[in-house]
């Protein structure tokens, strides 16, 4: 496989696994699982920041699948920085006996949205200049 070809198949691995992410965990903002109400109960934006944080993982997810996937990666690394800050700040790693698998997917689409970013930043940058224009 030539540099083109893997930076191709990254790339959608990139988009691919924070967009899943995202978006699986759209159904328990949405209907109000006793987990999320929990978490933004604990950190005081209940429920208006469970419906806020949803509708911006909504579009950061969908927009990871078309043309202006480094908008929602953008998107992506500002609502899992918020994610991260919370755990860090008052929830803490584990919520709720979790083992930290909330606190792991946030950083996983942290991680792969800051990616994608770094291995696509022209493209990005050229279709966020285009929209300015």
């Amino acid at each position: 496989m030539n540099n083109s070809k893997f930076k191709i198949v990254i790339t959608w691995v990139l988009r691919a696994v924070p967009a899943l992410i995202m978006l699986q965990t759209l159904y328990f903002k949405f209907t109000g699982a006793t987990e999320s109400v929990y978490i933004f109960t604990q950190i005081g934006m209940e429920p208006w920041g469970r419906y806020l944080v949803g509708t911006t993982e909504l579009i950061a997810g969908v927009l990871l699948f078309t043309r202006w996937y480094g908008l929602g990666a953008l998107i992506g690394i500002g609502a899992m920085a918020g994610a991260v800050f919370f755990h860090l700040t008052s929830l803490g790693i584990e919520v709720q006996g979790d083992g930290g698998y909330l606190f792991a997917l946030a950083l996983t689409v942290l991680i792969s949205c800051a990616v994608l970013v770094i291995l696509n930043l022209n493209d990005i940058k050229t279709k966020l200049l285009s929209i300015i224009k």
